[in-house]
């Protein structure tokens, strides 16, 4: 996050009204992208121990390009740039397998350590 030198308490009031407005319409949408990231760990958590229980490997690069296919199309659908959303969903694929390979190393050596 940037900052300026110049306040925003300088600015006409309507344009002070419309930037909080807008930073409103953020701080709603930063909320929904957490709540929604909880929802998709909380389903990835589900896969990992299901995986874990059928000794299947905590990564599925097939599944990973597929994925990753279907998220620079629907970026570019919605006007956002592929690359980046290539480069999330890798952020999120790689703390899914993290969190998968936790889960499989505890199913085999019988520890619970309880952390995400």
């Amino acid at each position: 996050m940037t900052t300026s030198n110049t306040g925003s308490r300088d600015a006409d009031p309507a344009v002070r009204e419309e930037l909080a407005r807008l930073r409103d319409s953020i701080d709603n949408i930063d909320a929904a992208v957490v709540h929604m990231l909880a929802e998709r760990f909380k389903c990835t958590q589900q896969v990992g121990h299901l995986k874990a229980r059928h000794q299947l490997p905590p990564a599925d690069p097939a599944r990973e390009a597929r994925q990753i296919a279907r998220l620079r199309a629907l970026a570019e659908d919605a006007k956002l740039d592929p690359a980046f959303a290539e480069k999330f969903l890798n952020f999120i694929v790689a703390e899914v397998i993290r969190h998968h390979e936790r889960i499989a190393d505890e199913a085999l050596n019988g520890s619970a350590t309880g952390a995400n």
